[in-house]
Protein backbone atom coordinates (compact mmCIF):
# COMPACT_ATOMS: atom_id res chain seq x y z
CA UNK A 1 0.00 0.00 0.00
CA UNK A 2 1.20 3.69 -0.96
CA UNK A 3 0.31 6.71 0.10
CA UNK A 4 -0.29 8.40 -3.71
CA UNK A 5 -2.84 5.44 -3.89
CA UNK A 6 -4.33 6.95 -0.13
CA UNK A 7 -4.32 10.18 -1.77
CA UNK A 8 -5.88 8.85 -5.13
CA UNK A 9 -8.55 7.65 -3.12
CA UNK A 10 -9.50 10.27 -1.27
CA UNK A 11 -9.48 12.48 -3.85
CA UNK A 12 -12.15 10.34 -5.69
CA UNK A 13 -14.60 10.15 -2.42
CA UNK A 14 -13.91 14.09 -2.18
CA UNK A 15 -14.75 15.23 -5.54
CA UNK A 16 -17.36 11.88 -6.41
CA UNK A 17 -15.66 11.43 -9.87
CA UNK A 18 -13.10 9.92 -11.70
CA UNK A 19 -12.72 12.72 -14.23
CA UNK A 20 -12.66 15.56 -11.40
CA UNK A 21 -10.60 13.34 -9.74
CA UNK A 22 -7.70 13.22 -12.07
CA UNK A 23 -7.96 16.91 -12.52
CA UNK A 24 -7.39 17.58 -9.43
CA UNK A 25 -4.45 15.19 -9.31
CA UNK A 26 -3.38 15.62 -12.64
CA UNK A 27 -2.89 11.94 -13.22
CA UNK A 28 -4.64 10.15 -16.23
CA UNK A 29 -7.63 8.35 -15.92
CA UNK A 30 -6.29 4.99 -16.50
CA UNK A 31 -3.35 5.34 -14.47
CA UNK A 32 -5.84 6.42 -11.58
CA UNK A 33 -8.16 3.60 -12.11
CA UNK A 34 -5.06 1.14 -11.86
CA UNK A 35 -4.37 2.17 -8.57
CA UNK A 36 -7.44 1.71 -7.07
CA UNK A 37 -7.98 -1.51 -8.02
CA UNK A 38 -4.62 -2.36 -6.89
CA UNK A 39 -5.81 -0.71 -3.81
CA UNK A 40 -9.24 -2.60 -3.61
CA UNK A 41 -7.01 -6.35 -4.73
CA UNK A 42 -4.79 -5.55 -1.84
CA UNK A 43 -7.60 -4.82 1.13
CA UNK A 44 -9.86 -7.65 -0.82
CA UNK A 45 -12.61 -5.26 -0.88
CA UNK A 46 -14.48 -3.08 -3.14
CA UNK A 47 -14.10 0.44 -1.91
CA UNK A 48 -16.01 2.66 -4.45
CA UNK A 49 -19.29 2.03 -6.15
CA UNK A 50 -19.12 3.50 -10.00
CA UNK A 51 -22.71 4.43 -11.54
CA UNK A 52 -24.02 6.89 -13.90
CA UNK A 53 -24.32 9.81 -11.33
CA UNK A 54 -20.42 9.29 -10.27
CA UNK A 55 -18.37 7.52 -7.95
CA UNK A 56 -19.56 6.54 -3.91
CA UNK A 57 -18.22 4.85 -1.45
CA UNK A 58 -19.23 2.06 -0.30
CA UNK A 59 -19.50 0.73 3.54
CA UNK A 60 -16.15 -0.48 3.39
CA UNK A 61 -14.99 2.29 1.90
CA UNK A 62 -15.92 4.86 4.01
CA UNK A 63 -14.31 2.65 7.26
CA UNK A 64 -11.36 3.11 4.41
CA UNK A 65 -12.01 6.82 4.09
CA UNK A 66 -11.29 7.61 7.30
CA UNK A 67 -8.42 6.17 8.13
CA UNK A 68 -6.64 7.28 4.45
CA UNK A 69 -7.81 10.76 5.57
CA UNK A 70 -6.10 10.17 9.27
CA UNK A 71 -2.98 8.39 7.89
CA UNK A 72 -2.50 11.33 5.05
CA UNK A 73 -2.69 14.57 7.67
CA UNK A 74 -0.75 12.73 10.59
CA UNK A 75 2.20 12.33 7.53
CA UNK A 76 1.34 15.86 6.66
CA UNK A 77 1.45 17.08 10.26
CA UNK A 78 5.16 14.96 10.56
CA UNK A 79 6.55 16.88 7.25
CA UNK A 80 5.47 20.34 8.76
CA UNK A 81 6.96 19.44 12.76
CA UNK A 82 10.47 18.52 10.57
CA UNK A 83 10.36 21.65 8.70
CA UNK A 84 9.11 24.17 11.61
CA UNK A 85 11.41 22.94 13.87
CA UNK A 86 14.11 26.09 14.24
CA UNK A 87 11.18 28.36 12.91
CA UNK A 88 8.01 30.03 13.70
CA UNK A 89 5.12 27.74 13.60
CA UNK A 90 3.32 26.91 10.42
CA UNK A 91 1.20 24.70 8.73
CA UNK A 92 -2.29 23.17 9.45
CA UNK A 93 -4.60 22.33 12.44
CA UNK A 94 -7.70 20.96 12.60
CA UNK A 95 -9.57 22.02 15.35
CA UNK A 96 -13.04 20.10 17.04
CA UNK A 97 -14.99 22.60 18.73
CA UNK A 98 -18.44 21.46 19.50
CA UNK A 99 -21.67 23.55 18.56
CA UNK A 100 -22.46 24.61 22.16
CA UNK A 101 -19.02 26.34 22.81
CA UNK A 102 -18.02 27.88 18.95
CA UNK A 103 -20.76 30.81 19.64
CA UNK A 104 -18.08 32.10 22.73
CA UNK A 105 -14.49 30.59 21.07
CA UNK A 106 -14.76 29.98 17.78
CA UNK A 107 -14.64 33.45 16.51
CA UNK A 108 -11.95 34.90 18.94
CA UNK A 109 -10.08 31.91 18.28
CA UNK A 110 -9.80 32.75 14.69
CA UNK A 111 -8.92 36.03 14.40
CA UNK A 112 -6.46 35.53 17.40
CA UNK A 113 -4.40 32.63 14.93
CA UNK A 114 -4.46 34.89 12.23
CA UNK A 115 -3.16 38.10 13.77
CA UNK A 116 -0.45 35.75 16.10
CA UNK A 117 0.14 33.15 13.78
CA UNK A 118 -0.50 33.99 10.44
CA UNK A 119 1.62 31.38 9.11
CA UNK A 120 -1.14 29.02 10.60
CA UNK A 121 -4.15 27.85 8.61
CA UNK A 122 -6.58 27.08 10.91
CA UNK A 123 -9.55 24.24 10.49
CA UNK A 124 -12.69 24.49 12.52
CA UNK A 125 -14.66 21.61 12.46
CA UNK A 126 -18.23 21.99 14.46
CA UNK A 127 -19.32 18.77 15.28
CA UNK A 128 -21.04 16.91 18.10
CA UNK A 129 -18.69 16.02 21.06
CA UNK A 130 -19.20 12.26 20.21
CA UNK A 131 -18.12 12.90 16.84
CA UNK A 132 -15.27 14.89 17.92
CA UNK A 133 -13.96 12.22 20.09
CA UNK A 134 -13.52 9.80 17.85
CA UNK A 135 -11.63 11.36 15.22
CA UNK A 136 -9.50 12.85 17.94
CA UNK A 137 -8.21 9.32 18.69
CA UNK A 138 -7.64 8.25 14.58
CA UNK A 139 -6.06 11.91 14.20
CA UNK A 140 -7.85 13.31 11.95
CA UNK A 141 -7.94 16.61 14.28
CA UNK A 142 -4.99 17.84 16.31
CA UNK A 143 -6.81 19.20 19.07
CA UNK A 144 -10.58 19.13 20.26
CA UNK A 145 -12.40 21.14 22.96
CA UNK A 146 -14.64 18.57 25.04
CA UNK A 147 -16.47 18.43 27.78
CA UNK A 148 -15.12 16.54 30.66
CA UNK A 149 -17.55 13.49 31.59
CA UNK A 150 -14.71 11.56 33.61
CA UNK A 151 -13.95 9.70 30.66
CA UNK A 152 -11.71 11.09 28.93
CA UNK A 153 -8.39 9.01 29.83
CA UNK A 154 -7.44 8.34 26.42
CA UNK A 155 -6.17 12.25 25.91
CA UNK A 156 -4.35 14.95 27.29
CA UNK A 157 -6.41 16.94 29.22
CA UNK A 158 -5.85 21.04 29.63
CA UNK A 159 -8.69 22.37 31.80
CA UNK A 160 -10.38 25.97 30.30
CA UNK A 161 -13.68 27.04 32.06
CA UNK A 162 -16.20 25.85 34.31
CA UNK A 163 -19.24 26.52 32.49
CA UNK A 164 -22.70 27.41 34.50
CA UNK A 165 -26.20 26.06 32.50
CA UNK A 166 -28.68 29.03 33.24
CA UNK A 167 -32.42 29.22 32.83
CA UNK A 168 -32.62 31.15 29.28
CA UNK A 169 -35.94 32.82 27.11
CA UNK A 170 -36.75 34.82 25.10
CA UNK A 171 -36.51 38.62 25.84
CA UNK A 172 -40.19 39.37 27.41
CA UNK A 173 -41.28 35.44 27.27
CA UNK A 174 -44.45 34.22 29.05
CA UNK A 175 -41.73 32.40 31.48
CA UNK A 176 -39.18 34.82 32.19
CA UNK A 177 -39.49 34.62 35.77
CA UNK A 178 -39.30 37.94 37.24
CA UNK A 179 -36.08 38.33 38.41
CA UNK A 180 -33.17 37.55 37.35
CA UNK A 181 -32.41 34.31 39.28
CA UNK A 182 -34.95 31.39 39.96
CA UNK A 183 -34.71 28.16 42.10
CA UNK A 184 -34.50 24.87 39.72
CA UNK A 185 -37.58 23.43 41.47
CA UNK A 186 -39.58 26.47 39.48
CA UNK A 187 -37.03 25.85 36.20
CA UNK A 188 -38.22 22.38 35.68
CA UNK A 189 -41.74 23.36 35.50
CA UNK A 190 -41.60 25.57 32.17
CA UNK A 191 -41.75 23.41 29.07
CA UNK A 192 -38.29 23.16 28.52
CA UNK A 193 -36.81 22.53 25.13
CA UNK A 194 -33.52 20.74 25.22
CA UNK A 195 -31.05 18.82 23.09
CA UNK A 196 -31.37 15.16 22.99
CA UNK A 197 -29.78 12.76 25.44
CA UNK A 198 -26.85 12.06 22.75
CA UNK A 199 -26.00 15.71 23.80
CA UNK A 200 -23.42 16.18 26.73
CA UNK A 201 -25.61 18.63 28.33
CA UNK A 202 -28.55 16.56 28.62
CA UNK A 203 -27.63 13.83 30.69
CA UNK A 204 -26.34 16.50 32.94
CA UNK A 205 -29.56 18.14 33.42
CA UNK A 206 -31.17 14.87 33.87
CA UNK A 207 -28.60 13.69 36.60
CA UNK A 208 -28.98 16.74 38.93
CA UNK A 209 -32.81 17.21 38.31
CA UNK A 210 -32.83 13.79 39.53
CA UNK A 211 -30.56 13.93 42.19
CA UNK A 212 -32.73 16.94 43.23
CA UNK A 213 -36.20 14.75 43.69
CA UNK A 214 -37.48 16.62 40.67
CA UNK A 215 -38.66 15.53 37.42
CA UNK A 216 -38.50 17.68 33.64
CA UNK A 217 -42.22 18.71 33.51
CA UNK A 218 -42.26 18.61 29.97
CA UNK A 219 -39.22 18.57 27.19
CA UNK A 220 -39.30 19.14 23.39
CA UNK A 221 -36.32 17.32 21.77
CA UNK A 222 -34.22 19.86 19.30
CA UNK A 223 -30.91 18.61 18.05
CA UNK A 224 -30.28 21.52 16.23
CA UNK A 225 -28.82 24.88 17.72
CA UNK A 226 -30.18 26.98 15.13
CA UNK A 227 -33.98 25.43 15.40
CA UNK A 228 -33.59 25.57 19.38
CA UNK A 229 -32.92 29.39 18.96
CA UNK A 230 -36.04 29.78 16.62
CA UNK A 231 -37.92 28.13 18.99
CA UNK A 232 -37.43 30.11 22.14
CA UNK A 233 -37.74 33.17 19.78
CA UNK A 234 -40.87 31.89 18.53
CA UNK A 235 -41.80 31.43 22.69
CA UNK A 236 -42.36 27.81 22.06
CA UNK A 237 -40.82 27.59 25.77
CA UNK A 238 -37.68 28.02 27.60
CA UNK A 239 -34.37 26.26 27.97
CA UNK A 240 -31.35 25.04 30.37
CA UNK A 241 -28.07 25.21 28.64
CA UNK A 242 -24.99 27.38 29.20
CA UNK A 243 -25.22 30.72 27.48
CA UNK A 244 -22.48 30.07 24.34
CA UNK A 245 -25.05 28.58 22.12
CA UNK A 246 -27.00 31.94 22.47
CA UNK A 247 -24.47 34.23 23.01
CA UNK A 248 -24.72 37.01 20.37
CA UNK A 249 -28.76 36.49 21.01
CA UNK A 250 -28.54 37.90 24.51
CA UNK A 251 -26.09 40.29 23.56
CA UNK A 252 -28.20 41.88 21.33
CA UNK A 253 -30.81 41.51 24.21
CA UNK A 254 -33.20 39.14 22.24
CA UNK A 255 -32.72 36.67 24.99
CA UNK A 256 -32.13 36.95 28.82
CA UNK A 257 -29.99 34.04 30.44
CA UNK A 258 -31.38 33.59 34.37
CA UNK A 259 -29.34 32.21 36.63
CA UNK A 260 -30.62 29.18 38.70
CA UNK A 261 -30.37 28.39 42.63
CA UNK A 262 -30.68 25.89 45.31
CA UNK A 263 -28.81 23.62 42.49
CA UNK A 264 -26.84 24.51 39.72
CA UNK A 265 -25.62 22.93 36.51
CA UNK A 266 -22.38 22.82 35.39
CA UNK A 267 -19.99 21.22 33.05
CA UNK A 268 -16.34 21.61 32.76
CA UNK A 269 -14.90 22.38 29.24
CA UNK A 270 -11.26 21.14 28.25
CA UNK A 271 -8.85 21.38 25.58
CA UNK A 272 -7.99 17.41 24.53
CA UNK A 273 -5.28 16.26 22.07
CA UNK A 274 -4.08 12.67 21.56
CA UNK A 275 -1.26 10.94 23.79
CA UNK A 276 -0.47 9.14 21.23
CA UNK A 277 0.04 11.23 18.57
CA UNK A 278 2.36 14.17 19.05
CA UNK A 279 1.44 17.88 18.50
CA UNK A 280 3.25 20.04 15.90
CA UNK A 281 4.63 23.32 16.80
CA UNK A 282 1.61 24.96 15.29
CA UNK A 283 -1.09 23.03 16.69
CA UNK A 284 0.55 23.70 20.19
CA UNK A 285 1.00 27.23 19.56
CA UNK A 286 -2.94 26.82 18.75
CA UNK A 287 -3.53 24.74 22.16
CA UNK A 288 -1.78 27.71 23.75
CA UNK A 289 -3.88 30.48 22.43
CA UNK A 290 -7.24 28.27 23.05
CA UNK A 291 -6.47 28.27 26.82
CA UNK A 292 -5.21 32.45 26.61
CA UNK A 293 -8.42 33.13 25.28
CA UNK A 294 -10.51 31.08 27.15
CA UNK A 295 -9.16 32.64 30.27
CA UNK A 296 -9.37 36.20 28.04
CA UNK A 297 -13.26 35.63 27.70
CA UNK A 298 -13.41 34.80 31.43
CA UNK A 299 -11.66 37.67 32.79
CA UNK A 300 -13.75 40.14 30.81
CA UNK A 301 -16.82 38.84 31.43
CA UNK A 302 -17.70 37.96 27.35
CA UNK A 303 -18.25 34.22 28.29
CA UNK A 304 -21.33 34.82 30.42
CA UNK A 305 -21.35 31.85 33.54
CA UNK A 306 -18.21 30.75 32.56
CA UNK A 307 -15.80 30.98 35.25
CA UNK A 308 -11.64 30.00 34.52
CA UNK A 309 -10.10 26.58 35.16
CA UNK A 310 -6.32 25.36 35.35
CA UNK A 311 -4.31 28.49 36.62
CA UNK A 312 -1.62 28.00 37.86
Amino acid sequence: MELRQLRYFVAIVDHGSLSRATRVLHVAQPALTQQIQQLEEELGAQLLHRSAQGVMATDAGKTFYEHAQAILKQVEDAKWAVAQSTGRPAGTVALGIPQSVSGALALPLLTAVRETYPEISLQLTEELSGNLIEQLKSGRINLAVLFDDGQLGAFAVTPLVEEELMFITRAGSRFAPARTRLPLARAVQAPLILPGLQHGVRPRIERVVQSAGLTLAQVIDINSVAILKSALLADIGATILPVAPVLSEVERGEMIAHAITGQSISRTVVLCSSKNIPLTNAAAAVARLVVDISHGLCDSGRWLGAHCLGRS
